[in-house]
Protein backbone atom coordinates (compact mmCIF):
# COMPACT_ATOMS: atom_id res chain seq x y z
CA UNK A 1 0.00 0.00 0.00
CA UNK A 2 1.72 3.13 -1.19
CA UNK A 3 -0.18 5.59 1.03
CA UNK A 4 -0.19 3.54 4.25
CA UNK A 5 1.83 5.37 6.92
CA UNK A 6 2.96 2.11 8.54
CA UNK A 7 4.06 0.72 5.16
CA UNK A 8 6.08 3.91 4.66
CA UNK A 9 7.73 3.35 8.05
CA UNK A 10 8.48 -0.28 7.10
CA UNK A 11 10.06 0.95 3.84
CA UNK A 12 12.02 3.57 5.85
CA UNK A 13 10.40 6.42 3.88
CA UNK A 14 9.19 7.98 7.14
CA UNK A 15 11.48 8.12 10.16
CA UNK A 16 10.52 6.17 13.26
CA UNK A 17 12.22 5.10 16.46
CA UNK A 18 12.54 1.42 15.60
CA UNK A 19 13.09 -0.86 18.59
CA UNK A 20 12.75 -4.31 16.98
CA UNK A 21 12.94 -5.77 13.50
CA UNK A 22 12.82 -9.23 11.94
CA UNK A 23 12.14 -10.49 8.45
CA UNK A 24 8.37 -10.19 8.99
CA UNK A 25 7.88 -7.75 11.90
CA UNK A 26 8.77 -4.19 12.83
CA UNK A 27 8.25 -2.43 16.15
CA UNK A 28 8.59 1.28 16.77
CA UNK A 29 7.66 3.86 19.38
CA UNK A 30 4.21 5.43 19.09
CA UNK A 31 4.40 9.19 18.37
CA UNK A 32 1.32 9.82 20.54
CA UNK A 33 2.02 7.45 23.43
CA UNK A 34 -0.32 6.69 26.30
CA UNK A 35 2.85 6.39 28.41
CA UNK A 36 6.56 6.60 27.55
CA UNK A 37 7.63 3.39 25.85
CA UNK A 38 4.24 2.82 24.12
CA UNK A 39 5.29 0.65 21.19
CA UNK A 40 3.57 -0.50 18.00
CA UNK A 41 4.26 -3.92 16.49
CA UNK A 42 3.35 -4.23 12.80
CA UNK A 43 3.74 -6.92 10.17
CA UNK A 44 6.07 -5.73 7.42
CA UNK A 45 3.59 -6.88 4.79
CA UNK A 46 0.40 -4.82 4.62
CA UNK A 47 -2.57 -6.58 6.19
CA UNK A 48 -5.53 -4.47 7.23
CA UNK A 49 -6.18 -6.11 10.60
CA UNK A 50 -6.13 -9.35 12.58
CA UNK A 51 -8.70 -10.96 10.28
CA UNK A 52 -6.37 -10.57 7.28
CA UNK A 53 -3.17 -11.90 8.85
CA UNK A 54 -2.25 -15.29 7.39
CA UNK A 55 -1.78 -18.27 9.70
CA UNK A 56 2.01 -18.29 9.32
CA UNK A 57 2.27 -14.67 10.55
CA UNK A 58 -0.14 -15.37 13.41
CA UNK A 59 1.99 -18.35 14.44
CA UNK A 60 4.92 -15.95 14.99
CA UNK A 61 2.84 -13.16 16.49
CA UNK A 62 2.58 -14.38 20.09
CA UNK A 63 6.28 -15.05 20.50
CA UNK A 64 7.28 -11.72 19.01
CA UNK A 65 4.71 -9.85 21.12
CA UNK A 66 5.86 -11.60 24.31
CA UNK A 67 9.55 -10.87 23.67
CA UNK A 68 8.81 -7.23 22.91
CA UNK A 69 6.42 -6.88 25.87
CA UNK A 70 9.09 -8.12 28.28
CA UNK A 71 11.62 -5.67 26.86
CA UNK A 72 9.24 -2.68 27.01
CA UNK A 73 8.14 -3.51 30.57
CA UNK A 74 11.71 -3.89 31.78
CA UNK A 75 13.04 -0.83 29.93
CA UNK A 76 10.31 1.41 31.34
CA UNK A 77 10.16 -0.10 34.84
CA UNK A 78 6.42 -0.40 34.28
CA UNK A 79 4.18 -2.02 36.88
CA UNK A 80 2.26 -3.76 34.08
CA UNK A 81 1.62 -3.69 30.35
CA UNK A 82 -1.48 -3.63 28.16
CA UNK A 83 -1.60 -5.34 24.79
CA UNK A 84 -4.26 -3.92 22.51
CA UNK A 85 -5.26 -4.47 18.92
CA UNK A 86 -8.14 -2.53 17.39
CA UNK A 87 -9.71 -4.28 14.39
CA UNK A 88 -12.00 -2.07 12.32
CA UNK A 89 -13.12 1.53 12.71
CA UNK A 90 -15.89 0.67 15.19
CA UNK A 91 -13.21 -0.88 17.41
CA UNK A 92 -11.05 2.25 17.29
CA UNK A 93 -8.63 1.28 14.50
CA UNK A 94 -7.27 4.52 13.00
CA UNK A 95 -4.58 3.14 10.68
CA UNK A 96 -5.68 0.40 8.29
CA UNK A 97 -2.56 -1.68 8.82
CA UNK A 98 -2.61 -4.44 11.45
CA UNK A 99 -0.79 -3.31 14.58
CA UNK A 100 -0.49 -4.25 18.22
CA UNK A 101 -0.15 -1.61 20.91
CA UNK A 102 2.21 -2.45 23.77
CA UNK A 103 1.42 0.09 26.47
CA UNK A 104 3.52 0.20 29.64
CA UNK A 105 1.35 0.88 32.67
CA UNK A 106 2.17 2.57 35.95
CA UNK A 107 0.22 2.91 39.19
CA UNK A 108 -2.18 5.87 38.93
CA UNK A 109 -1.03 6.79 35.41
CA UNK A 110 -4.49 8.15 34.57
CA UNK A 111 -5.16 5.80 31.64
CA UNK A 112 -8.63 4.31 32.01
CA UNK A 113 -9.57 0.84 30.93
CA UNK A 114 -13.10 -0.22 30.00
CA UNK A 115 -15.37 -1.63 32.69
CA UNK A 116 -18.19 -3.02 30.55
CA UNK A 117 -21.58 -1.44 30.02
CA UNK A 118 -23.96 -3.90 31.62
CA UNK A 119 -23.99 -7.11 33.57
CA UNK A 120 -25.57 -9.78 31.35
CA UNK A 121 -27.97 -12.34 32.75
CA UNK A 122 -27.03 -16.01 32.88
CA UNK A 123 -29.41 -16.63 29.95
CA UNK A 124 -27.80 -13.86 27.87
CA UNK A 125 -24.36 -15.35 28.55
CA UNK A 126 -25.56 -18.82 27.60
CA UNK A 127 -27.18 -17.54 24.36
CA UNK A 128 -23.99 -15.79 23.32
CA UNK A 129 -21.92 -18.84 24.21
CA UNK A 130 -24.13 -21.00 21.98
CA UNK A 131 -23.82 -18.55 19.06
CA UNK A 132 -20.02 -18.51 19.31
CA UNK A 133 -19.82 -22.29 19.64
CA UNK A 134 -22.05 -22.67 16.56
CA UNK A 135 -19.75 -20.48 14.47
CA UNK A 136 -16.65 -22.31 15.73
CA UNK A 137 -18.13 -25.69 14.83
CA UNK A 138 -18.78 -24.70 11.19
Amino acid sequence: MLDCIFCKIVRKEIPAEIVYETEHWLAFLDIKPVNPGHTLLVPKTHFENLFDLPAERLAEFGGVAQKLARAVKMATNAAGLNLGMNNGRSAGQLIDHAHLHLIPRFENDGHRHWHGQTTPTKNELMEMKEKILAVLSE
